[in-house]
């Protein structure tokens, strides 16, 4: 087939790499510059760095060079996709600085024609046989609506989203406020507390953070990317040992949550910083696990960070010339630069809005089987739409299924059983996150339940001896390297 995807990231590329392996010709297009989606250049803020580390941020075929550090820098993860891309030759499939403008499927033809820009002109591309969104959940910046932000810029203030600001020159000497208290937030507080005259953070909700090292020298890898950090979260339906944990081993379970959630608060000293978040250790998964900024915390003790927490900014203004915000609380802090890690709304803005309103529920969640497959709406499939702790593997299998899909071997479900498996499904996230699922596209922290299932359907998986050392030792992706190279001709019929 002739296939466009949208999205030159994880999703985009591998779904670009497997799909031509299948004997496909793909289109790839990408309105930024380079690829990488979150990583490009365009949006990358200062202090950006992977979560993971190396080994388990990789592709099962194609590991990061040794050379990298532990945790890459949000460049170096940015230059490894640009080597993938050439070390698989999808150069000729990439379309980049194209913005796809609107996708029309022709539902009698049951084809796709895109509506393009680059740089100034219009185009019509197409027709194509399939349609691939790989534009990924950190779509469209999610800003607060400020009273006074006229005001505020007038008198010389800067506003912008943390995937706006790259360039942490501009605050030298500045007094700089951060709202949020995610990982772009807190990274950004960290890489401008040393250039900014003063670095405030406005935080609504503390969070629960994860030193990269337990008492400075276990690895967190050990205790999150493993099937047994997995496993500390009851999934939708449990079995096997998850049940027994999760049973009869529930005290035991318990306990390790609370030791971690005691090691945690000592190490990173949270109550001498009055920093201890509402809830227990459990809610570090309701939306995403994120680890602690290095130094985050040491700048927070000497004053070069400061937390409010519990509190918004209530508007923008300019006191005595100078750009200012006011908190809930009543109290003004200098802003020369607020600067809002404040998440993203999640949108497929090149779609028409009836074929959105077809794809969501009456809540706006995608309504996606395996988090890839709309319900009615023909000759579409999403990629990366299976927010992970391990987003190249994911986005591999995702690929693979996709491909299989295609080729009739993996015949899906009746919708109606379909229809009643996405329901449940995503009650139950809601319900887990308390709404933060980003519109039923957030699996984390089950990211490998959701990898089993898509080799379920599949027919394959790795074998039981890797399954068993996969519950004590971090996911290693090249366990996968036979199964996401796998041929047409091998899979399941």
């Amino acid at each position: 087939m002739r296939i466009a995807i949208i999205g030159a990231g994880f999703a985009g590329l591998s779904a670009a790499k497997v799909l031509t392996g299948f004997g496909h010709q793909v289109a790839v297009f990408e309105k930024a510059p380079d690829v990488g989606g979150v990583w490009s250049r365009i949006r990358r803020y200062p202090g950006l760095s992977a979560q993971n580390n190396k080994a388990s941020y990789s592709f099962s075929d194609f590991p990061m060079p040794s050379s990298y550090p532990e945790w890459p820098s949000g460049e170096q993860v940015q230059l490894y996709l640009a080597d993938y891309v050439q070390r698989f030759g999808l150069g000729p499939a990439l379309r980049l600085s194209t913005e796809v403008l609107h996708a029309d499927l022709d539902r009698v033809s049951g084809q796709w024609t895109l509506r393009t820009k680059y740089g100034y002109e219009e185009e019509v591309q197409g027709p194509f046989e399939h349609l691939v969104v790989a534009n990924g959940v950190f779509c469209d910046p999610l800003m607060p609506d400020y009273d006074g932000a006229e005001e505020f810029r007038a008198a010389g203030g800067r506003l912008c989203h943390s995937s706006e600001f790259i360039d942490h020159a501009v605050v030298e000497n500045k007094e700089v406020v951060v709202v949020g208290y995610g990982k772009s937030a807190c990274d950004l507080a960290g890489a401008l507390s040393g250039v900014a005259n003063s670095t405030t953070v406005v935080a609504r909700e503390l969070m629960w953070k994860m030193p990269k090292r337990l008492g400075g020298v276990l690895n967190y890898k050990y205790l999150v990317l493993t099937r047994l950090g997995e496993a500390l979260f009851p999934y939708v339906e449990t079995r096997g040992m998850e049940r027994f944990l999760h049973g009869r081993a529930g005290v035991v379970l318990n306990a390790l949550v609370n030791g971690l959630q005691w090691a945690t608060t000592r190490q990173l000293k949270l109550a001498e910083l009055g920093l201890i978040p509402d809830g227990t250790f459990r809610d570090i998964a309701r939306s995403t696990i994120s680890l602690a900024t290095d130094g985050f915390y040491d700048r927070v003790r000497t004053g070069q960070i400061v937390v409010h927490r519990g509190c918004v900014i209530t508007r923008l203004l300019a006191r005595d010339g100078r750009a200012a915000a006011e908190l809930s609380t009543g109290e003004i802090v200098g802003a020369d630069v607020v600067i809002c890690g404040t998440g993203f709304r999640q949108r497929v803005p090149f779609l028409a809005e009836d074929l959105q309103e077809e794809l969501t529920d009456e809540s706006g969640n995608f309504e996606l089987y395996r988090q890839i497959l709309p319900h009615t709406v023909p000759r579409l499939v999403f990629a990366g739409y299976n927010s992970s702790l391990f987003s190249p593997l994911s986005a591999e299998i995702a690929a693979v299924w996709i491909a299989s899909y295609l080729s009739g071997a993996v015949p899906p479900p009746p919708l109606e059983a379909r229809r009643a498996f996405v329901q449940k499904r995503l009650r139950w996230m809601e319900q887990r996150t308390c709404g933060h699922h980003a519109r039923g596209t957030n699996i984390i922290p089950f990211s490998m339940h959701n990898i089993d299932e898509m080799l379920s359907d599949l027919g394959t998986d790795v074998s039981r001896a890797t399954r068993l050392k996969q519950w004590l030792l971090p996911i290693d992706p090249r366990a996968y390297r036979e199964i996401t190279s796998m041929a047409p001709e091998n899979q399941r019929r």
